[in-house]
């Protein structure tokens, strides 16, 4: 019999936790972020299923021990940011080192009323959905010779932010949703809510430039090879489960890039 994808296994536990009305639980009021991860560890611990949990400021978050699949996770607060979330160090991605990698986005109260709160809506998808490339490392430089005595050092230390499902799908506010590629078989206990198409896009940045004397950001692009080819993805929930058909949106909301300054 094939083995179930985690993802299923674990969006299952996600939407049991909701229904279950389990809370997350504050860590502290100075950690905005492993408050939601410790939420989502516990349903990976539900599943039964062996794995490791990154250290801080690794990628990814989780990793499977007993397959290829791993988390990247994202809290957002609501109302606030959540048509876009910062990636520190690692551009978003599908794959990587032979993973398939997972990110679990969800949202939870900007302001709750007290150290325990629910999560408004979760989403789980393949990141691919997020970028189709898997082929760029991330590496961060330096260059030397700044300031008046030439003795400064400049680090290119890059930070990306990217679009997040609740950007550029209509269908996932107030409900739990699994994306994943069209090719992908989820659990017989979950039935398709939409089908989504995304096409890359006519150039690609192959590299900026910093000018420091008016702190202006060059961008050098190219014609994008792969131009209008189209990667497919379904839209998935647990039969029974309540929430709108997926679709993308007419209008995907921009990632401003104010908001990661």
């Amino acid at each position: 019999m094939p083995q179930e994808l985690t993802a299923s296994l674990v969006f299952e536990r996600c939407v049991a936790a909701r229904r279950d009305g389990k809370l997350i639980s504050l860590v502290s009021t100075s950690d905005k972020e492993y408050h939601f991860q410790n939420w989502f560890r516990d349903r990976l611990d539900e599943t039964g299923l062996h794995h490791e949990q990154a250290t801080r400021n690794t990628y990814p978050d989780f990793r499977m021990v007993a397959s290829t699949e791993a988390f990247e996770i994202k809290g957002l607060k609501y109302p606030g940011r959540w048509a876009s979330f910062d990636c520190n160090s690692q551009v978003p991605t599908g794959l990587h080192n032979g993973r398939t990698v997972y990110y679990v986005f969800g949202r939870y109260p900007k302001e709750p009323d007290g150290p325990r709160y629910p999560v408004t809506d979760v989403v789980i998808c393949d990141g691919s959905f997020l970028n189709a490339r898997h082929e760029y490392v991330h590496k961060n430089r330096s260059v030397r010779g700044f300031g008046s005595y030439g003795d400064i050092l400049i680090r290119d230390r890059k930070m990306y932010a990217a679009p997040t499902p609740f950007g550029v799908l209509d269908g996932v506010a107030h409900a739990a949703t699994l994306i994943l590629a069209a090719d992908a078989k989820p659990s017989k206990r979950l039935e398709c809510v939409g089908e989504i198409v995304r096409r890359e896009s006519p150039t690609v940045v192959t590299g900026y430039s910093f000018n420091l004397l008016n702190n202006t950001l060059t961008s050098r692009t190219v014609a994008n090879p792969d131009a209008g080819r189209e990667h497919h993805f379904r839209a998935w929930r647990l039969k029974g489960d309540a929430g709108e058909p997926v679709s993308s949106r007419a209008a995907p909301v921009a990632v401003d890039d104010e908001e990661s300054e």
